[in-house]
């Protein structure tokens, strides 16, 4: 189908592609579900968490020494105060700390009644049952205070905020065993292609082994994505249109890899706009300019071209913003800005992804070094990479040591 011809949007820059994406998807909020806390790690919060006590709840001590007044303790020089009991994390009250006494304490432990400050183990000394301290100690030396961590009626965290250890230590220490988070979306998966092969399978004349399977399944499980189930496709249209209506019943993302270029067996573009709608067709981006943005149902769509690369790149770049618009998530990282190892000649007009490892050098600099392997089919430098260069719309050279944004690729750093 020429594109003069097109019926819907076509040849988007990236953003304005980027933007029109999260405002549709921005309008299909998915539901909140509650958790274990052993199942949240990477989910959405779903609301803002209020701590319901003081976190720690009680003043404890955060070395292994002597609790005691600092009154009783001189500027300088040292003192004997009497050993009247001591406290472990997690013991028994002991007896209420007075002028020149003191309880030998823990980490953790409870702070006496009517002690303020504790002396650390290396500056003591005991003797029977005298304990000679260093004086010179400043009044709460060595006190964790009740509410250090968290005031009762304090936001600990907000929602949109993804769930990592952190987070999800927190809300235990919160006294919380399950947690609001935002329904993961799910999607089907579909490979187009007469040429594809599951691998294992012998390959015949002009086929090859379906990447793209595990591939884009492994990078849409990783942002967070409910893979319902993958699907192999003919370049059929009757077939096409069978399973691109059952997944548009089953899932709120559907996911295609191939037939949508302007081949004479592309047909997604022309048997959506049929079916669904196309929001928008080609983006002015390399790799990856074929791809389609539509919806079928209430399923959105978002077919990907079928060369590896381009798949993976239009995945991560034009539909992630999706995703964090659906779950409204709030921690969205920015680009990274790094250092060109070597200059790249830019010879066409589009925006382009290239492969690249990054490095860090003593000077905390980050530096980019663009993969020597570009190709849109060319996994390999897909998989010996952790970032994707991102070089602006025009034609021009990017000069070796110029800045650039970086887009790192999922596992990085490792």
């Amino acid at each position: 189908m020429a594109e003069q011809d097109a019926i819907f949007p076509t040849g988007l820059g990236v953003e304005e592609a980027r933007a029109h994406i999260a405002a549709i998807a921005g309008a299909r909020k998915l539901s909140t579900e509650t958790v274990a806390l052993s199942a949240a790690s990477g989910r959405i919060l779903a609301t803002d968490v209020v701590a319901a006590f003081d976190v720690p709840g009680f003043a404890n001590s955060a070395m292994d020494g002597f609790a005691l007044r600092a009154a009783d303790l001189p500027p300088v020089g040292e003192k004997c105060l009497a050993l009247i009991g001591e406290v472990f994390a997690g013991g028994h009250a002991v007896a209420k700390v007075e002028k020149d006494t003191c309880v030998r304490i823990t980490t953790g432990a409870a702070l006496p009644e009517g002690a303020d400050t504790v002396v650390m183990k290396e500056n003591t000394r005991i003797e029977n049952d005298r304990v000679i301290v260093v004086g010179g100690a400043r009044l709460g030396a060595n006190v964790r205070p009740a509410g250090e961590d968290y005031r009762a009626g304090e936001t600990a965290l907000t929602r949109g905020r993804r769930l990592g250890p952190a987070q999800l230590g927190v809300l235990a220490s919160l006294g919380m065993t399950d947690v609001s988070v935002v329904r993961n979306p799910r999607a089907v998966l579909l490979t187009t292609g007469d040429e594809l092969v599951a691998p294992g399978e012998h390959l015949g004349f002009g086929q090859i082994h379906d990447s793209n399977r595990y591939s884009l399944g492994g990078l849409l499980e990783s942002l967070g994505v409910e893979l319902l189930r993958h699907e192999r496709v003919r370049d059929e249209p009757v077939a096409l249109r069978d399973v691109l209506l059952r997944a548009a019943g089953d899932a709120d993302l559907i996911v295609s890899s191939g037939g949508v270029s302007a081949g004479e067996a592309d047909f997604l573009p022309l048997l959506v706009a049929e079916i669904g709608k196309v929001h928008f067709w080609k983006v002015r981006i390399k790799p990856g300019m074929p791809f389609l943005f539509g919806q079928i149902g209430h399923a959105l769509l978002f077919a990907l071209p079928g060369n590896p690369v381009s798949g993976f790149a239009t995945c991560l770049t034009l539909m992630k913003p999706a995703l964090h618009a659906m779950s409204a998530a709030t921690d969205v990282s920015a680009p990274l800005r790094a250092r060109l190892r070597n200059s790249i000649d830019k010879r066409h007009a589009r925006a382009e992804l290239q492969r690249a490892r990054l490095e860090c050098d003593a000077q905390a600099m980050l530096w980019a070094t663009s993969h020597a392997k570009q190709g849109s089919g060319m996994l390999r430098g897909v998989a010996e990479a952790d970032a994707l260069i991102v070089l602006p719309e025009g034609e021009r050279c990017f000069a070796a040591g110029e800045l650039v944004d970086v887009l790192p690729l999922p596992g990085w750093p490792e």
